[in-house]
């Protein structure tokens, strides 16, 4: 989940003002550690909230001027000021109650019924069918990308798990149809924020949307994770380590890799249906109906009747929120009686108890964000971007600047605000097609929320799934890069004939 609609990243103005000089190079490089020492430590170790503890505290300590002590200190102080930004503090809940939500839809027999019922319809019988059903959910639901994960996950996760198709896969697909659709339909926050980046620039309204809908033809990467994700669905076809997690999951039933640490616990994803439930799929239906609406309903009231104006982040909390209130109502009626209000408010504490994990690697993410901005990561990696580079190489380093960036942040958002400056500037000077330019900079933002493990998208991907998270940046890593290749070529050929 990004920022608020409308609004720019404000966090950089609440971490410390210490300023790394860009010059000389050799001291500068430096400030690429921490996040580097982070994601790597994760993907190697898989000790994954050890590995951001390091690569803070490595980042705070770059801030403090080289002393581990007083970098501890900050380290502290980094993480209560992820709380000093309310959009911050709207996600941490969000992650929370959603615990909530699915602990009820579990008991309540919703997510039962819902399979028995689609059962009787021939949906989701084979593997093929489940990959589909997962795919299309995500791609139906664009207006924000947390409650596509959400949604998907929750939906697909029965079918899933029957026909042993491994976690990881499911994951997958909440992760390929959250960041990249949203930004391929902009009819929500992320096409309000770019078409602001635009404005920022110069750029006049009436061209600003002309633009962004040319620059969105040229968004090669969220093209190719959506379409991939179809190929993979129809298809089955897949390789490296996500291509051996489902032959783990088809020969020996293991969902998990063994060892393997899920973001919701067992508890949680397995609650059994209390006796008196009906197993009617309307318990999962309408909180599911209700949330999806309340964010629509939400981004209105907050954007005063803009739909591309209003608050993301508040959106979405009201909409949980909503969702929990109309579950713990429909379960107690009168005729139905399937919980009462005192046994729906327990499993909400238990299924956010079941979260505090999820909601811990977000905070830790979130200040090492903080952490990377104040050592101004985003500017110094730009700034390496020289003169004397062929016209049709400038789109394929644009896009692959964005690509480090967001993946080191673990925001395309961020990525967005940094280059937009430099991108279209640079085609006006060159000549270049500013649509190309602006297909680079959404390109790389988008590849860093769909691979990086410090993305929120990732991580409420792999929470949905009930995955590793470690593990489901490890398959899905290789897939990402793949895709990545494809574009940098596309982008070549585009940077020479457009």
């Amino acid at each position: 989940m990004e920022r608020a609609l409308g609004q720019t990243d404000q966090r950089c103005a609440r971490v410390p003002t210490f300023r790394v000089s860009l010059i000389p190079l050799p001291m500068d490089w430096i400030v690429l550690l921490p996040p580097i020492l982070a994601i790597g430590l994760a993907l190697t170790t898989r000790q994954v909230y050890l590995s951001l503890f390091a690569g803070l505290w490595l980042g705070t300590t770059i801030l403090v001027g080289g002393n581990p002590l007083l970098g501890l200190r900050e380290l502290a102080d980094q993480m209560v000021a992820v709380f000093a930004d309310a959009g911050n503090v709207r996600i941490v809940l969000f992650c929370l109650l959603v615990g909530g939500l699915i602990a009820l839809v579990q008991a309540s027999g919703g997510v039962a019924g819902f399979v028995e019922w689609a059962q009787r319809r021939g949906w989701g019988q084979t593997r093929r069918g489940a990959e589909l059903l997962a795919f299309f959910v995500g791609l139906s639901i664009f207006v924000e990308s947390s409650i596509t994960c959400l949604t998907t996950g929750a939906v697909a996760r029965p079918f899933f798990d029957k026909l042993n198709l491994p976690r990881e896969k499911l994951a997958f697909y909440c992760d390929a149809t959250s960041a990249p659709v949203c930004m391929m339909i902009p009819l929500n926050g992320w096409g309000a924020y770019v078409l602001g980046l635009l404005a920022t620039q110069g750029v006049a309204d009436d061209a600003s949307i002309g633009l962004l809908a040319a620059g969105l033809g040229f968004n090669f990467f969220a093209w190719g994770a959506v379409l991939f994700a179809l190929f993979t669905a129809v298809t089955g076809w897949g390789f490296g380590p996500m291509r051996r997690a489902e032959i783990r999951a088809r020969e020996t039933g293991q969902l998990l890799r063994p060892g393997a640490t899920p973001l919701v616990s067992d508890e949680v994803s397995h609650l059994p249906p209390v006796e008196r439930s009906p197993r009617s799929p309307i318990d999962l239906f309408l909180p599911i109906l209700v949330l999806v609406a309340m964010v629509f309903i939400g981004l209105l009231i907050t954007g005063e009747g803009d739909l591309t104006a209003g608050s993301g982040s508040t959106s979405v909390l009201w909409a949980v929120g909503l969702s929990i209130g109309v579950a713990m109502i429909l379960y107690a009626l009168p005729g139905r009686r399937i919980l009462t209000l005192a046994q729906s408010t327990d499993l909400v504490l238990k299924g956010s108890a079941g979260l505090v994990g999820v909601t811990l690697l977000i905070v830790f993410a979130f200040a090492l964000g903080q952490v990377s901005r104040a050592l101004e990561i985003g500017p110094f990696v730009a700034s390496l971007m020289g003169d004397g580079i062929p016209g049709w190489l400038v789109a394929p380093v644009v896009f692959l600047l964005g690509c480090f960036v967001s993946f080191t942040l673990g925001s395309s958002w961020t990525g967005f605000a940094i280059l937009v400056p430099i991108a279209l500037p640079v085609a006006e000077s060159l000549g270049l097609s500013p649509a190309l330019m602006l297909g680079a900079v959404l390109s790389g933002g988008v590849f860093g929320d769909y691979c990086s493990p410090l993305s929120d998208t990732s991580i409420i991907s792999s929470m949905s799934a009930a995955a590793d998270h470690v593990d489901h940046v490890n398959t899905q890593l290789p897939y990402g890069l793949a895709i990545a290749g494809v574009s940098v070529v596309l982008f070549a050929l585009a940077g020479a004939l457009v």
